[in-house]
């Protein structure tokens, strides 16, 4: 485990309450506060809400500690919330659907006055779900939207849509076609790239990917930008679990299949940081990044600290920063809320439809980060220490 950030609060400013949803919002809140006298929802141990003096319990679902970004996600919640008094129950699931729906079944029967769950597979908790409105317990979806249920109360997370862009744009900008404005330099020299997506079982790929090929399509419509391999759907692109190792395969694929005589490619987009260092593994195994054959320009997300290091070194061109401090701090303040009868506040009622319903959801902005801003976006923020990054 990486203890690389510096957790304290810091303070966010929420923005407009969602007059839209208010009064579902104040139903799904008052449940839990009138759970005090150890109804519904207040579970085995009769713990429960709204000034009853009782400790509340907190149930946090993880997916996994294979990526550092969760183990800081899952960190950042339980320091805040218990912090406010709350006893967290946070569990990893370590990307295995049925541990995750046993840990959440388990959370209900232990008690939980509220669940956030960011889910392994967006469609595979239904039941829970179910079970959650049962015992009147509000549930709170974690950066991951859950889909395909109407036990979804709130989503918490980033504008999806911008962060694809945000990569797309970068990909731009490490190809020398814009500056970091946004400008177009007037470059006309196509360049050769290939396309990744996250796991199709995660409704943030497909966000993802969607805000990148709004930047990149005029660019392909064009000519300027070409992909030999002609995977260009999101299903050829996408990698299941966000697997490093199966990026790595895909690309060497990629390059073997698509790129001899010469021809080479110049950039790759990335939608994590983890694909981003299989891609970079497979295109040192086939001589790139050295001979005069430099690294493709590669995109990525997270701001891990392997890729930031990567970064540094010039090898990944750009990650997106999303400060996970910042998500964990809308989120208690959500479940805080709820645990007083409020209602939670909100700045989006239209873009999350999860297939059953519109999920009322705050959306937290990101940052594109290159070699050029590391230091002003990760260390003067106190996300990473200098010495961390060798700077």
């Amino acid at each position: 485990m990486v203890a690389h950030q510096d957790l304290e609060e810091e303070t966010v400013t929420l923005s407009r309450r969602n007059v839209l949803f208010g009064a579902s919002a104040v139903v799904a809140a008052s449940t839990l506060a009138a759970c005090s006298g150890g109804g519904a929802g207040s579970g085995a141990n009769g713990a429960a809400g709204g000034g009853s003096g009782e400790t509340k319990r907190i149930g946090v679902a993880m997916p996994t500690k294979s990526s550092e970004r969760w183990i800081a996600d899952g960190e950042n919640l339980k320091k805040q919330l218990e912090a406010k008094g709350y006893t967290v129950d946070l569990q990893y699931a370590e990307d295995d659907i049925p541990t995750q729906v046993n840990q959440i079944d388990n959370m209900i029967t232990q008690g939980a006055n509220v669940l956030v769950i960011a889910a392994i597979d967006g469609t595979a908790l239904s039941s829970q779900l179910e079970k959650a409105a049962q015992n009147k317990i509000p549930v709170i979806s974690y950066d991951r939207l859950i889909r395909d249920s109407e036990n979804v109360d709130y989503y918490t997370s980033f504008d999806n849509q911008e962060v694809g862009r945000q990569q797309g744009r970068s990909l731009l900008m490490g190809l020398g076609y814009i500056d970091k404005d946004g400008k177009d330099l007037g470059k006309t020299e196509p360049s050769n790239i290939e396309l990744f997506a996250g796991s199709p079982d995660d409704n943030n790929a497909t966000f993802f990917f969607n805000g990148a090929m709004e930047v990149l399509k005029p660019y392909m419509d064009k000519g300027t930008l070409k992909v030999k391999s002609g995977q260009t759907d999101f299903k050829q692109a996408a990698t299941l679990r966000w697997d490093p190792a199966t990026a790595q395969a895909r690309m060497e694929n990629l390059i073997t299949g698509n790129y001899s005589g010469g021809d080479t490619v110049q950039g790759v987009l990335s939608p994590y940081d983890g694909i981003s260092i299989g891609i970079i593994g497979a295109a040192k195994s086939a001589g790139y990044g050295s001979a005069g054959r430099p690294l493709p320009v590669v995109t990525g997300q997270d701001a891990e600290l392997a890729s930031t290091k990567s970064i540094l070194a010039g090898e990944q061109y750009a990650t997106i920063f999303k400060d996970t401090r910042n998500l964990a701090e809308v989120t208690v303040g959500m479940v805080d809320a709820i645990a007083q009868g409020k209602e939670p506040e909100v700045n989006d009622t239209k873009s999350y439809d999860n297939g059953k319903k519109v999920v009322p959801s705050n959306l937290l902005k990101s940052q594109i980060v290159t070699k050029d801003n590391v230091k002003e976006a990760l260390v003067d923020t106190g996300y990473y220490k200098a010495d961390q990054l060798g700077l």
